[in-house]
């Protein structure tokens, strides 16, 4: 019987391992003073040491592959961490609130529609991958997982989660990425928007 192949993105191809990409550089974390924080449009502003997301908050776990905008794949990757729902549902995020901010350690900021996080039961905050400690070149302590969208949405070392009525750029976006970044639509770059009209559904 012959194997089927898995269903890809259009215009990706498989890798075996991360490629790494860093703009500023890979920061030193000095993990006793990280804080993760939720602000923004929310009823409560949260935050959190690291501890406390390893420990205190409940975890979920999704394998999932993992689209670069520049074309590669890597498949069937685990991760581990904070479900977006609980932490929208501690935060008590305001009916006006339509984007999502990214910001990192680094200074590096990327940005989502809310509808993404929101409507994605697979979305969390990444604090594992494939079992262990996300490594440093990929962004530990912790950084967002998003599956159906390209990974510069995944911001790596993840320091605030901002919830926001209006659209702003982040890095990437200012240089002409696409403000949503859907892999099945290939939304890579802005005007991109239903390119191919694969409507997969949000699982």
């Amino acid at each position: 019987m012959e194997k089927q192949t898995k269903e890809m993105p259009p215009n990706q191809h498989v890798v075996k391992n991360f490629i790494i990409y860093a703009e500023f550089g890979i920061p030193e974390v000095e993990i006793q003073k990280y804080n993760l924080k939720v602000t923004g449009l929310v009823q409560n502003e949260l935050s959190f040491t690291y501890d406390q997301l390893m420990k205190e908050l409940p975890h979920a776990k999704v394998k999932t592959d993992f689209h670069c905008v520049t074309g590669w794949s890597v498949l069937d990757v685990e991760w581990e961490g904070v479900p977006f729902s609980y932490l929208l549902e501690k935060a008590g995020v305001k009916d006006n609130v339509k984007w999502v901010n990214f910001y990192s350690l680094d200074g590096y900021t990327t940005i989502i529609p809310f509808e993404d996080l929101k409507n994605d039961p697979q979305s969390m905050v990444a604090l594992l991958m494939n079992g262990k400690p996300i490594p440093d070149k990929n962004g530990f302590p912790a950084r967002p997982i998003i599956p159906h969208l390209y990974g510069w949405k995944s911001a790596k070392w993840l320091t605030e989660i901002q919830f926001m009525d209006k659209y702003i750029d982040g890095y990437w976006e200012e240089r002409g990425y696409h403000e949503r970044g859907n892999v099945w639509d290939e939304e890579r770059f802005k005007g991109m928007s239903g390119k191919h009209s694969r409507k997969r559904p949000i699982l």
